[in-house]
Protein backbone atom coordinates (compact mmCIF):
# COMPACT_ATOMS: atom_id res chain seq x y z
CA UNK A 1 0.00 0.00 0.00
CA UNK A 2 1.43 3.35 -1.07
CA UNK A 3 1.76 6.35 1.21
CA UNK A 4 -0.97 8.24 -0.72
CA UNK A 5 -3.33 5.27 -0.48
CA UNK A 6 -2.73 4.89 3.24
CA UNK A 7 -3.47 8.56 3.89
CA UNK A 8 -6.61 8.40 1.73
CA UNK A 9 -7.80 5.31 3.55
CA UNK A 10 -7.31 6.96 6.94
CA UNK A 11 -9.31 9.97 5.79
CA UNK A 12 -12.17 7.85 4.44
CA UNK A 13 -12.21 5.64 7.54
CA UNK A 14 -12.56 8.56 9.93
CA UNK A 15 -15.26 10.01 7.65
CA UNK A 16 -17.06 6.68 7.92
CA UNK A 17 -16.77 6.84 11.71
CA UNK A 18 -18.14 10.39 11.80
CA UNK A 19 -21.09 9.74 9.48
CA UNK A 20 -22.24 6.20 10.31
CA UNK A 21 -23.57 6.95 13.81
CA UNK A 22 -25.82 9.93 13.02
CA UNK A 23 -26.77 8.16 9.80
CA UNK A 24 -28.46 5.38 11.78
CA UNK A 25 -30.70 7.89 13.52
CA UNK A 26 -31.53 9.65 10.26
CA UNK A 27 -32.59 6.39 8.65
CA UNK A 28 -34.64 5.26 11.64
CA UNK A 29 -36.38 8.64 11.76
CA UNK A 30 -37.05 8.46 8.02
CA UNK A 31 -34.95 11.55 7.42
CA UNK A 32 -32.36 10.07 5.07
CA UNK A 33 -33.11 12.66 2.40
CA UNK A 34 -32.44 15.41 4.93
CA UNK A 35 -28.80 14.33 4.96
CA UNK A 36 -28.61 14.84 1.22
CA UNK A 37 -30.32 18.22 1.49
CA UNK A 38 -27.96 19.42 4.23
CA UNK A 39 -24.97 18.32 2.21
CA UNK A 40 -26.02 20.55 -0.66
CA UNK A 41 -27.17 23.71 1.11
CA UNK A 42 -23.86 24.39 2.84
CA UNK A 43 -22.90 26.82 0.10
CA UNK A 44 -25.87 29.00 1.06
CA UNK A 45 -24.55 29.36 4.62
CA UNK A 46 -20.96 29.93 3.49
CA UNK A 47 -21.96 32.68 1.07
CA UNK A 48 -24.24 34.32 3.61
CA UNK A 49 -21.58 34.35 6.32
CA UNK A 50 -18.96 35.64 3.86
CA UNK A 51 -21.07 38.73 3.26
CA UNK A 52 -21.16 39.33 7.00
CA UNK A 53 -17.44 38.81 7.60
CA UNK A 54 -15.84 39.61 4.26
CA UNK A 55 -13.17 37.00 5.01
CA UNK A 56 -12.94 33.71 3.07
CA UNK A 57 -10.68 32.25 5.79
CA UNK A 58 -12.99 33.13 8.66
CA UNK A 59 -14.11 30.27 10.95
CA UNK A 60 -17.54 31.91 10.90
CA UNK A 61 -18.01 30.41 7.45
CA UNK A 62 -18.18 27.00 9.13
CA UNK A 63 -20.77 28.33 11.54
CA UNK A 64 -22.79 29.67 8.63
CA UNK A 65 -22.65 26.31 6.86
CA UNK A 66 -23.84 24.48 9.99
CA UNK A 67 -26.65 26.99 10.52
CA UNK A 68 -27.76 26.56 6.91
CA UNK A 69 -28.25 22.86 7.59
CA UNK A 70 -30.33 23.56 10.69
CA UNK A 71 -32.28 26.21 8.75
CA UNK A 72 -33.07 23.60 6.10
CA UNK A 73 -34.57 21.28 8.71
CA UNK A 74 -36.55 24.10 10.32
CA UNK A 75 -38.02 25.25 7.00
CA UNK A 76 -38.95 21.68 6.04
CA UNK A 77 -40.76 21.17 9.33
CA UNK A 78 -42.47 24.56 9.02
CA UNK A 79 -43.87 23.56 5.63
CA UNK A 80 -44.95 20.18 6.99
CA UNK A 81 -46.86 21.80 9.84
CA UNK A 82 -49.01 23.71 7.36
CA UNK A 83 -50.39 20.27 6.34
CA UNK A 84 -50.35 21.50 2.77
CA UNK A 85 -47.05 19.85 1.88
CA UNK A 86 -45.79 16.37 2.74
CA UNK A 87 -42.32 15.73 4.13
CA UNK A 88 -40.65 14.60 0.90
CA UNK A 89 -42.23 17.45 -1.06
CA UNK A 90 -41.15 19.95 1.61
CA UNK A 91 -37.55 18.78 1.28
CA UNK A 92 -37.92 19.04 -2.49
CA UNK A 93 -38.95 22.67 -2.11
CA UNK A 94 -36.44 23.86 0.49
CA UNK A 95 -33.33 22.03 -0.67
CA UNK A 96 -33.31 23.29 -4.31
CA UNK A 97 -34.32 26.79 -3.21
CA UNK A 98 -31.42 27.29 -0.77
CA UNK A 99 -28.97 25.49 -3.01
CA UNK A 100 -30.00 27.62 -5.99
CA UNK A 101 -29.72 30.87 -4.02
CA UNK A 102 -26.25 29.95 -2.78
CA UNK A 103 -25.10 28.97 -6.28
CA UNK A 104 -26.62 32.07 -7.86
CA UNK A 105 -25.03 34.47 -5.38
CA UNK A 106 -21.67 32.71 -5.66
CA UNK A 107 -21.75 32.85 -9.46
CA UNK A 108 -22.68 36.55 -9.44
CA UNK A 109 -20.14 37.79 -6.92
CA UNK A 110 -17.26 35.32 -7.37
CA UNK A 111 -16.96 35.44 -11.14
CA UNK A 112 -13.17 35.25 -11.01
CA UNK A 113 -13.20 32.09 -8.91
CA UNK A 114 -12.97 28.74 -10.71
CA UNK A 115 -15.49 26.23 -9.36
CA UNK A 116 -14.52 22.64 -10.15
CA UNK A 117 -17.70 20.53 -10.23
CA UNK A 118 -15.82 17.27 -9.61
CA UNK A 119 -14.07 18.88 -6.65
CA UNK A 120 -17.35 20.14 -5.21
CA UNK A 121 -19.22 16.84 -5.60
CA UNK A 122 -16.48 14.26 -5.00
CA UNK A 123 -13.86 16.04 -2.91
CA UNK A 124 -10.14 15.34 -3.21
CA UNK A 125 -9.57 12.17 -1.21
CA UNK A 126 -6.69 11.16 -3.49
CA UNK A 127 -4.69 14.19 -2.30
CA UNK A 128 -5.14 13.56 1.41
CA UNK A 129 -1.38 13.00 1.70
CA UNK A 130 -0.72 16.60 0.62
CA UNK A 131 -3.00 18.19 3.24
CA UNK A 132 -1.27 20.30 5.91
CA UNK A 133 -0.31 18.64 9.17
CA UNK A 134 -2.15 19.26 12.41
CA UNK A 135 0.02 19.79 15.48
CA UNK A 136 -0.56 19.29 19.19
CA UNK A 137 1.86 21.20 21.39
CA UNK A 138 4.16 21.49 18.39
CA UNK A 139 4.06 17.76 17.63
CA UNK A 140 2.56 16.65 14.27
CA UNK A 141 -0.38 14.30 14.89
CA UNK A 142 -1.75 13.81 11.38
CA UNK A 143 -3.29 15.53 8.40
CA UNK A 144 -5.71 18.29 9.38
CA UNK A 145 -8.82 16.89 7.62
CA UNK A 146 -8.14 13.43 9.03
CA UNK A 147 -7.59 14.68 12.56
CA UNK A 148 -10.67 16.94 12.43
CA UNK A 149 -12.94 14.16 11.19
CA UNK A 150 -11.47 11.68 13.67
CA UNK A 151 -12.22 14.07 16.52
CA UNK A 152 -15.72 14.65 15.18
CA UNK A 153 -16.27 10.91 14.80
CA UNK A 154 -15.26 10.30 18.42
CA UNK A 155 -17.56 13.14 19.46
CA UNK A 156 -20.48 11.61 17.54
CA UNK A 157 -19.87 8.18 19.05
CA UNK A 158 -19.54 9.71 22.52
CA UNK A 159 -22.80 11.64 22.15
CA UNK A 160 -24.58 8.49 20.97
CA UNK A 161 -23.32 6.57 24.02
CA UNK A 162 -24.09 9.31 26.54
CA UNK A 163 -27.55 10.12 25.16
CA UNK A 164 -28.43 6.62 23.99
CA UNK A 165 -31.62 6.42 26.08
CA UNK A 166 -32.85 9.82 24.94
CA UNK A 167 -32.06 9.14 21.31
CA UNK A 168 -33.73 5.74 21.39
CA UNK A 169 -36.90 6.98 23.05
CA UNK A 170 -37.32 10.10 20.91
CA UNK A 171 -36.64 8.10 17.75
CA UNK A 172 -39.21 5.37 18.35
CA UNK A 173 -41.84 7.14 20.49
CA UNK A 174 -41.57 10.91 20.52
CA UNK A 175 -44.95 11.29 22.26
CA UNK A 176 -43.86 9.12 25.19
CA UNK A 177 -40.53 10.95 25.31
CA UNK A 178 -42.35 14.27 25.60
CA UNK A 179 -44.58 12.86 28.34
CA UNK A 180 -41.52 11.75 30.28
CA UNK A 181 -39.89 15.18 29.85
CA UNK A 182 -37.16 14.28 27.38
CA UNK A 183 -37.71 17.30 25.06
CA UNK A 184 -37.78 15.46 21.71
CA UNK A 185 -37.58 18.75 19.76
CA UNK A 186 -34.30 19.62 21.47
CA UNK A 187 -32.91 16.14 20.76
CA UNK A 188 -34.05 16.40 17.15
CA UNK A 189 -32.38 19.74 16.49
CA UNK A 190 -29.30 18.58 18.36
CA UNK A 191 -29.10 15.64 15.97
CA UNK A 192 -29.58 17.92 12.97
CA UNK A 193 -26.79 20.16 14.25
CA UNK A 194 -24.48 17.17 14.53
CA UNK A 195 -25.39 16.07 10.99
CA UNK A 196 -24.74 19.59 9.68
CA UNK A 197 -21.41 19.83 11.49
CA UNK A 198 -20.38 16.42 10.16
CA UNK A 199 -21.35 17.37 6.61
CA UNK A 200 -19.40 20.64 6.88
CA UNK A 201 -16.29 18.92 8.22
CA UNK A 202 -16.31 16.29 5.49
CA UNK A 203 -17.53 18.47 2.62
CA UNK A 204 -14.18 19.84 1.47
CA UNK A 205 -12.22 16.59 1.81
CA UNK A 206 -14.57 13.90 0.54
CA UNK A 207 -17.47 15.82 -1.04
CA UNK A 208 -21.22 15.61 -0.41
CA UNK A 209 -21.68 12.44 -2.48
CA UNK A 210 -19.58 10.36 -0.11
CA UNK A 211 -21.02 12.10 2.95
CA UNK A 212 -24.55 11.14 1.92
CA UNK A 213 -23.40 7.60 1.07
CA UNK A 214 -21.86 7.18 4.54
CA UNK A 215 -24.91 8.68 6.24
CA UNK A 216 -27.41 6.40 4.53
CA UNK A 217 -25.99 3.16 3.11
CA UNK A 218 -24.24 1.67 6.18
CA UNK A 219 -27.34 2.37 8.29
CA UNK A 220 -29.61 0.72 5.73
CA UNK A 221 -27.27 -2.26 5.54
CA UNK A 222 -27.20 -2.63 9.32
CA UNK A 223 -30.99 -2.28 9.56
CA UNK A 224 -31.38 -5.35 7.36
CA UNK A 225 -29.38 -7.41 9.84
CA UNK A 226 -30.74 -6.42 13.26
CA UNK A 227 -33.64 -4.81 15.14
CA UNK A 228 -31.62 -3.86 18.22
CA UNK A 229 -30.45 -0.26 18.17
CA UNK A 230 -27.02 -0.75 19.72
CA UNK A 231 -26.35 -3.64 17.35
CA UNK A 232 -27.45 -1.52 14.39
CA UNK A 233 -24.97 1.18 15.47
CA UNK A 234 -22.13 -1.35 15.60
CA UNK A 235 -23.08 -3.00 12.31
CA UNK A 236 -23.35 0.40 10.64
CA UNK A 237 -19.83 1.29 11.76
CA UNK A 238 -18.58 -2.09 10.53
CA UNK A 239 -20.29 -1.72 7.14
CA UNK A 240 -18.92 1.79 6.72
CA UNK A 241 -15.40 0.64 7.57
CA UNK A 242 -15.56 -2.33 5.18
CA UNK A 243 -16.89 -0.11 2.40
CA UNK A 244 -14.15 2.44 3.08
CA UNK A 245 -11.31 -0.07 2.96
CA UNK A 246 -12.56 -1.98 -0.09
CA UNK A 247 -13.53 1.21 -1.92
CA UNK A 248 -10.18 2.93 -1.43
CA UNK A 249 -8.27 -0.19 -2.44
CA UNK A 250 -10.41 -0.57 -5.57
CA UNK A 251 -10.08 3.12 -6.45
CA UNK A 252 -6.29 3.07 -6.32
CA UNK A 253 -6.15 -0.28 -8.15
CA UNK A 254 -8.34 0.96 -11.01
CA UNK A 255 -6.96 4.53 -10.87
CA UNK A 256 -10.39 6.10 -10.54
CA UNK A 257 -12.07 8.63 -8.25
CA UNK A 258 -11.90 7.46 -4.64
CA UNK A 259 -15.11 9.04 -3.32
CA UNK A 260 -17.13 7.65 -6.21
CA UNK A 261 -15.66 4.17 -5.84
CA UNK A 262 -16.27 4.09 -2.09
CA UNK A 263 -19.89 5.15 -2.65
CA UNK A 264 -20.31 2.41 -5.25
CA UNK A 265 -18.74 -0.13 -2.87
CA UNK A 266 -21.16 0.86 -0.11
CA UNK A 267 -24.00 0.42 -2.59
CA UNK A 268 -22.75 -3.03 -3.56
CA UNK A 269 -22.48 -4.04 0.11
CA UNK A 270 -26.06 -2.93 0.66
CA UNK A 271 -27.20 -4.81 -2.45
CA UNK A 272 -25.50 -8.03 -1.33
CA UNK A 273 -26.95 -7.67 2.18
CA UNK A 274 -30.40 -6.98 0.75
CA UNK A 275 -30.08 -10.23 -1.16
CA UNK A 276 -28.73 -12.54 1.55
CA UNK A 277 -29.80 -11.03 4.92
CA UNK A 278 -31.12 -13.90 7.10
CA UNK A 279 -34.50 -12.34 7.97
CA UNK A 280 -35.09 -9.37 5.67
CA UNK A 281 -33.11 -10.41 2.60
CA UNK A 282 -34.81 -11.04 -0.72
CA UNK A 283 -33.76 -14.69 -0.75
CA UNK A 284 -35.08 -15.23 2.78
CA UNK A 285 -38.33 -13.46 1.92
CA UNK A 286 -38.81 -15.56 -1.19
CA UNK A 287 -38.06 -18.72 0.78
CA UNK A 288 -40.66 -17.74 3.38
CA UNK A 289 -43.25 -17.09 0.67
CA UNK A 290 -42.43 -20.46 -0.88
CA UNK A 291 -42.87 -22.22 2.47
CA UNK A 292 -46.13 -20.38 3.13
CA UNK A 293 -47.48 -21.44 -0.25
CA UNK A 294 -46.63 -25.07 0.48
CA UNK A 295 -48.16 -24.88 3.96
CA UNK A 296 -51.28 -23.19 2.58
CA UNK A 297 -51.70 -25.96 0.00
CA UNK A 298 -51.56 -28.60 2.76
CA UNK A 299 -54.10 -26.60 4.77
CA UNK A 300 -56.45 -26.41 1.78
CA UNK A 301 -56.15 -30.18 1.36
CA UNK A 302 -57.02 -30.89 4.99
CA UNK A 303 -59.99 -28.48 4.89
CA UNK A 304 -61.27 -30.11 1.70
CA UNK A 305 -61.05 -33.59 3.22
CA UNK A 306 -62.59 -32.44 6.51
CA UNK A 307 -65.55 -30.80 4.78
CA UNK A 308 -66.48 -34.04 3.02
CA UNK A 309 -65.54 -36.45 5.78
CA UNK A 310 -68.36 -38.94 6.59
CA UNK A 311 -70.56 -37.57 3.80
CA UNK A 312 -71.97 -39.41 0.77
CA UNK A 313 -69.56 -37.46 -1.45
CA UNK A 314 -66.50 -38.55 0.50
CA UNK A 315 -65.43 -41.44 -1.75
CA UNK A 316 -65.26 -39.13 -4.76
CA UNK A 317 -64.02 -35.98 -3.01
CA UNK A 318 -61.25 -37.75 -1.10
CA UNK A 319 -60.00 -39.84 -4.00
CA UNK A 320 -56.43 -39.04 -4.85
CA UNK A 321 -57.09 -39.42 -8.56
CA UNK A 322 -59.89 -36.82 -8.49
CA UNK A 323 -58.32 -34.11 -6.32
CA UNK A 324 -56.92 -32.20 -9.27
CA UNK A 325 -60.51 -31.69 -10.53
CA UNK A 326 -62.00 -30.74 -7.17
CA UNK A 327 -59.21 -28.37 -6.15
CA UNK A 328 -58.33 -27.16 -9.64
CA UNK A 329 -54.70 -28.15 -9.19
CA UNK A 330 -52.26 -29.69 -11.61
CA UNK A 331 -51.86 -33.46 -11.08
CA UNK A 332 -48.14 -33.04 -10.33
CA UNK A 333 -49.00 -30.41 -7.68
CA UNK A 334 -51.53 -32.80 -6.07
CA UNK A 335 -48.87 -35.48 -5.80
CA UNK A 336 -46.42 -33.13 -4.10
CA UNK A 337 -48.99 -31.75 -1.63
CA UNK A 338 -50.26 -35.20 -0.66
CA UNK A 339 -46.72 -36.49 -0.11
CA UNK A 340 -45.87 -33.55 2.15
CA UNK A 341 -49.16 -33.90 4.03
CA UNK A 342 -48.40 -37.60 4.62
CA UNK A 343 -44.89 -36.78 5.73
CA UNK A 344 -46.24 -34.21 8.21
CA UNK A 345 -48.77 -36.67 9.60
CA UNK A 346 -51.84 -34.83 8.32
CA UNK A 347 -53.32 -37.51 6.02
CA UNK A 348 -53.03 -41.20 5.31
CA UNK A 349 -53.48 -42.86 1.94
CA UNK A 350 -54.97 -46.27 1.38
CA UNK A 351 -55.03 -47.06 -2.29
CA UNK A 352 -56.77 -44.12 -3.93
CA UNK A 353 -58.53 -42.96 -0.75
CA UNK A 354 -57.21 -40.21 1.50
CA UNK A 355 -58.17 -39.91 5.16
CA UNK A 356 -57.36 -37.27 7.73
CA UNK A 357 -55.33 -38.20 10.77
CA UNK A 358 -56.31 -36.71 14.16
CA UNK A 359 -53.52 -34.19 13.64
CA UNK A 360 -54.84 -33.35 10.18
CA UNK A 361 -58.36 -32.94 11.56
CA UNK A 362 -57.07 -30.60 14.27
CA UNK A 363 -55.07 -28.66 11.69
CA UNK A 364 -58.16 -28.19 9.50
CA UNK A 365 -60.30 -27.15 12.47
CA UNK A 366 -57.74 -24.53 13.54
CA UNK A 367 -57.64 -23.11 10.03
CA UNK A 368 -61.41 -23.19 9.53
CA UNK A 369 -63.04 -23.29 12.94
CA UNK A 370 -66.63 -24.21 12.03
CA UNK A 371 -65.81 -27.64 10.59
CA UNK A 372 -67.78 -30.51 12.10
CA UNK A 373 -66.26 -32.94 14.57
Amino acid sequence: MSFAEREAMLLVLVTALACAVPGVLLVLRRLALIGDAIGHVLLFGVVGMYYLTGDLDSPWLVVGAVLSGVLTVALVELLERTQLVRGDAAIGLVFPALFSVGTLVASMHFRDTHLDVDQVLLGHVEYASSAPMAQLFGVPIGRRPTVALAALGLLNVGLAVVFFKELKLTTFDAALAATLGFLPALVHYGLMTVVSLTAVAAFDSVGPVLVVAFLVLPALTARLLSDRLHVVFLLSLAAAAVGAVLGVRAAFYFHTNTAGMVAVTLGVLYGVTLLVAPKRGLIAAEWQRFRRRRTFAETVLTIHLAEHEDTPAEPDESAFSGLHRHLDWQPAAVTGVVRRAERHGLVTRTGDALRLTPEGRRHAREAFGHLPG
